[in-house]
């Protein structure tokens, strides 16, 4: 998911952007007004990078599109959850908790959507579509293959890894707010929460739940699906690098300083430090 949003934390979630506290300027602020006004007549980029003229038509298609997919598979999730009752075992509760947590998040990602500012810059190219819409929908295949046979520590492992990882979505997505976006688009640039400690903390949680739901149908063509997910997310985070250092120039200082995926200050979650 792309996280372009703001210089400091929201306060109107979900889907909240937030004014900037840091480095004051005496130069005049820039107003929703000054935005659209840019948008209007920004030119053309390069290397496959396009200063946004919005279509707004093209806009509020896409994001119907999300709202309607997203928020059919979040209905899909809370008549499944029925299913699960009683909650006679351990697993049971866990899978329940599961799919509450997808439920909320899918439900997040849809209310976001109607929300979340209009671009003002995004990636040209199939390529970068493509990567953005296979690393999205491709992991959903999963869903339809036969489940495995596991053990039950090897299940409670699982469940709990897709409850972790779609958990933790949820909260990065918080942070996100109106910056979200499917595509390689800059809206604001967010570094603060969870982007304080690495730049792209939601693929690290969504990678945490892949893996749970890879082994609720290990196989080799589960496998081979989540490789070619990881691969297409990849591809997502370098486009977005891309689109962040043209439309902020500050992104630079901020990558400079902050791990790509690995966070060598992960100890401050825990010391309080952040």
């Amino acid at each position: 998911m792309t996280r372009l949003g703001d210089l400091t934390k929201p306060v109107d979630l979900p889907g909240g952007g937030a004014s900037s506290r840091t480095n004051p300027k005496p130069a005049r602020s820039v107003t929703v007004t000054d935005v659209k006004l840019a948008q209007v007549n920004a030119p053309t980029g390069k290397n496959g990078i396009a200063d946004c003229g919005v279509d707004l038509w093209l806009d509020w298609t896409s994001r119907a599109a999300i709202v309607i997919s997203y928020g059919g598979f979040a209905l899909l999730g809370v008549a499944s959850v029925p299913r699960l009752l009683p909650l006679d075992s351990v697993h049971k509760l866990l899978m329940t908790a599961a799919s509450i947590a997808n439920v909320l998040y899918l439900s997040l990602v849809a209310t976001t959507t109607i929300t979340r500012l209009v671009p003002i810059q995004k990636s040209k190219g199939i390529e970068a579509r493509i990567s953005a819409l296979l690393g999205t929908f491709l992991s959903i295949t999963l869903a339809f293959l036969p489940k495995a046979e596991l053990g039950p520590v090897w299940s409670a492992l699982s469940t709990t890894l897709i409850l972790v990882g779609t958990s933790f979505s949820f909260v990065v997505l918080r942070w996100l707010g109106k910056s979200f976006s499917i595509l390689a688009e800059a809206r604001r640039l967010v570094t603060e929460g969870p982007y304080r400690i690495v730049r792209h903390p939601l693929y690290i949680c969504e990678g945490v739940a892949l893996v749970g739901v890879t082994l609720q149908v290990l196989s080799p063509l589960a496998v081979l699906i989540a490789i070619a997910v990881v691969m297409a997310q990849w591809r997502r985070m370098i486009n977005e690098e891309a689109i962040l250092k043209l439309a902020f120039p500050e992104y630079r200082a901020y990558a400079a300083n902050t791990s790509f995926l690995i966070s060598t200050k992960f100890s401050q979650l825990f010391t309080g430090d952040l």
